[in-house]
């Protein structure tokens, strides 16, 4: 399973929002867990101050009945600590791995990384989730439900 986070800005309707510094976006954020192959398993959304390790084990424990048979969590180095691998270990009894850069300022495509910003990706071919436009942070998980269907059912 690969884990990430992506921030996204708010619209004027949205109820709550939040500013998360590191991206300097003013909105929410969509923590998702994804296999190999770039479908979700684990999706949530919180505000976008909620840190990206909160957000992941929110996920995580809100879709614990899909992540059974997980064995590796592969995340990238903001996810790095011994309590969210201790969480998760307590959670779904899965060891966490940590795929870092070698070198700052180069761009290479990291081992498996890439699946889960494919997966944005493709969220962002909906034009309604370019920006949260939704006033309940509930309603905003829905449409990233629905988009993933979608975007399933268009594959068989």
């Amino acid at each position: 399973m690969i884990v990430d986070a992506q921030s996204v800005k708010n619209t004027d309707s949205a109820e709550r929002k939040g500013y998360d510094a590191g991206k300097k976006v003013s909105g929410i954020k969509r923590p998702i867990a994804v296999d190999t192959q770039g479908l979700p398993h684990a999706v949530a959304i919180t505000t976008a101050n909620v840190t990206d390790r909160k957000g992941a084990l929110a996920a995580m424990e809100r879709c614990a009945s899909n992540l059974q048979s997980v064995q590796s969590v592969l995340v990238d180095g903001g996810y790095t600590g011994r309590p969210f691998a201790e969480a998760v270990q307590k959670k779904l009894q899965a060891r966490v791995q940590v795929v870092k850069r070698t070198e700052l300022h180069t761009f290479a495509v990291l081992p498996q990384r890439w699946v889960v910003e494919r997966s944005f990706g493709w969220l962002e071919k909906c034009r309604r989730l370019w920006k949260n436009c939704e006033r309940k942070i509930n309603t905003s998980l829905q449409f990233v439900h629905l988009a993933f269907l979608t975007l399933l059912l268009r594959k068989l």
